[in-house]
């Protein structure tokens, strides 16, 4: 974990159906960079927001 670190709770449209998870990260946009990183460049994602 990094300094500052918050989680944050992302909505995404995978494999047909809407998912919720959580991602420590130190901002939104940092939070939607982890998602993509993690899911693939192809995800779409809904929403972020902090837990």
């Amino acid at each position: 974990m990094r300094c500052g670190t918050k989680c944050f709770m992302v909505t995404v449209e995978k494999d047909g159906g809407k998912k919720s998870y959580e991602v420590p990260a130190r901002s939104s946009i940092d939070a939607r960079k982890i998602s993509r990183r993690r899911y693939g460049e192809d995800l779409v994602i809904h929403s972020v927001h902090k837990k």
